[in-house]
């Protein structure tokens, strides 16, 4: 009886936290829009420099990634409301445990990146014509990129001190890290020395994976998997033991 007693109030949570997503939705349709319509005006870039197939594939995951990285607002802004709000003292007050907390407010949030990486991907393949002959690799990839988004955005969320520095710091570090990892611009067309520190970007392996999955590399597609396993553990990690050091208190600075 407890498991189901913890499943409905973590289903409480995550409804109550996806109502509230929904409640300001701006943020939410600009990360869903805005990347439709980017890719609809670069691709033609992409087809002509690439050829066709691999122009739009570029195009697509390019989007894909430089997008769900700006998506990290979306992680990030469910953490830094409850700083600034006050509240998650209130929520350890219920009869919610910490984990259940923490559980019901992640599934609506990686739900959301996960439908803004679907959107992209299904708008690709149905207007672009963009071939995915291997969907359970593709989903993989999305799933654990999906996890490693969550825990950055939510390691963000508990390191800076306001709406502008998180701005900034997803600004600035997802188009980084999409350019690092050669979602922007092809790594041929790339300086030499990119090659070298492209690894340090979780773009570099989202971007390595998508390409992997879309060409039916298994064995690519379980090592990117892997390393973006590690890295969504590591932030979440570094998230937990900034939360455990302030007392277990989501507290503005």
């Amino acid at each position: 009886m407890r498991p189901r007693e913890s499943v409905h109030r973590v289903g409480v949570l995550a409804r109550h936290n996806l109502l509230l997503m929904l409640g300001e939705p701006g943020p939410l349709l600009s990360r869903m829009i805005l990347p439709l319509a980017f890719l609809t005006l670069l691709r033609p870039l992409y087809t002509a420099a690439l050829g066709e197939a691999a122009g739009t594939q570029q195009a697509v995951v390019g989007t894909l990634v430089t997008f769900s990285l700006l998506a990290l607002s979306i992680s990030g802004s469910a953490i830094l409301t409850e700083r600034l709000g006050r509240t998650w003292d209130r929520l350890r007050g219920t009869a919610l445990g910490p984990a259940e907390i923490l559980v019901g407010k992640a599934v609506p949030v990686f739900a959301a990146l996960l439908a803004q990486q679907l959107l992209i991907l299904g708008f690709g393949v149905c207007v672009l014509g963009l071939r995915v002959p291997h969907p359970l690799l593709l989903l993989g990839v999305l799933l654990c990129w999906s996890g490693t988004l969550l825990t950055l955005g939510g390691l963000l969320g508990v390191l800076v001190r306001g709406m502008g520095e998180l701005s900034a710091a997803y600004d600035i570090g997802g188009m980084l890290f999409s350019s690092l990892g050669g979602a922007l611009v092809p790594f041929a067309a790339l300086p030499h020395w990119v090659a070298a520190v492209a690894p340090v970007s979780p773009g570099y392996w989202a971007v390595h994976g998508l390409r992997a999955a879309l060409t039916g590399d298994a064995r690519t597609v379980a090592e990117v998997c892997g390393v973006l396993l590690a890295v969504a553990l590591a932030c979440g990690a570094l998230a937990a033991g900034r939360l455990r050091g302030r007392g277990g208190r989501l507290v503005a600075l």
